[in-house]
């Protein structure tokens, strides 16, 4: 493949799970059997949604990442050639491709994950240097805190000096390097990731405004702070706008939500729409994404995307 076959719009580091999702009206105590009401296996991972939700929302995607040569390796492999994302994946004769388990509350669409990373818990700086050249011709490049974060480290170091966006998605909310946050064009915290990282509740959209002052102080360039219902608060040194979601008849299941944000608000910036317009784009994708079930099978087109803009 030739160095210009490979360009892609939004390069995302993370990490593929096979999501096995459980419905129940609530969780079992320990040592407790309880009946459920559903079950789905499926694509999932933060980065590998992410990815998809970006090559649904319109953006030429590549995905880097680590798998296992196993059934769940095969699953993630069909899912890329049918969304049509670019692979840049190793895999692992010895370990095992990653999953999650996945409580949702079939009353209310709530969910608890658990994550095991499998092979991607492998994924080195190293692996993020043999990709140099499709990160630095990238519009975009993402990454999260699923990897181990030396990777996602260098992932943005190799984007920052490349003059590509960045936007760093904190989560799960784990420890990182202060390093990190001046690399952030943009970081996409929720509320609970926003107040681990801040140091203080985060209740209120001013409490999201504070949480962010907390995160321009250390670097960042915009602090992107989702809020669920309430939309997301898009916030720097010269704007700070809550930007609302978009209403919907009935919440289904919330998992991918975020994915669905962050996914489709680098889509948008890759094809040059205004930070806070993209805003509105990835907030109609989430709010779409939380009418259906699962993580990756519930990202919406950009078509949908865009009718559900112009409907509201």
């Amino acid at each position: 493949m030739s160095e210009t076959e490979q360009k892609c719009d939004v390069v995302i580091l993370g990490i593929f799970v096979a999501d096995l999702a459980f419905s129940a009206r609530r969780l079992p105590l320990v040592g407790e059997t309880i009946s459920g009401s559903d079950f789905a296996m499926g694509p999932g991972g933060k980065g590998a949604n992410q990815a998809v939700a970006s090559a649904r929302g319109g953006a030429k995607t590549a995905f880097i990442s680590r798998l296992g040569k196993d059934d769940f390796g095969e699953l993630a492999l069909a899912t890329w050639a049918r969304e049509g994302v670019v692979t840049r994946v190793s895999q692992s004769q010895n370990d095992p491709t990653g999953a999650a388990f996945i409580f949702v509350n079939d009353q209310t669409g709530d969910n608890a994950i658990i994550v095991v990373p499998g092979a991607a818990a492998k994924i080195t700086a190293q692996t993020v240097e043999d990709n140099t050249r499709i990160i630095q011709q990238a519009k975009v490049f993402v990454t999260q805190l699923e990897q181990p974060v030396e990777a996602a480290l260098r992932g943005l170091q190799i984007a920052r000096a490349s003059n590509t966006i960045t936007v760093f998605n904190p989560a799960p909310a784990e420890d990182f390097p202060d390093e990190i946050y001046s690399l952030c064009d943009y970081i996409t915290p929720n509320e609970t990731e926003a107040a681990a990282l801040a140091g203080m509740e985060v209740s209120n959209i001013d409490d999201a405004r504070s949480a962010g002052d907390a995160l321009l102080d250390r670097g960042v360039g915009t602090a992107l702070i989702t809020l669920g219902e309430a939309g997301a608060l898009f916030h720097n040194r010269h704007t700070s706008e809550l930007i609302p979601a978009i209403s919907v008849a009935r919440v289904i299941d919330t998992t991918g939500a975020g994915d669905a944000f962050n996914g489709n608000f680098a889509a948008a910036l890759a094809r040059g729409m205004d930070a806070t317009k993209a805003v509105h784009f990835a907030n109609a994708a989430a709010g779409i994404s939380v009418t259906r079930s699962g993580t990756a099978p519930a990202m919406p087109t950009l078509e949908e995307t865009r009718n559900r803009l112009s409907s509201t």
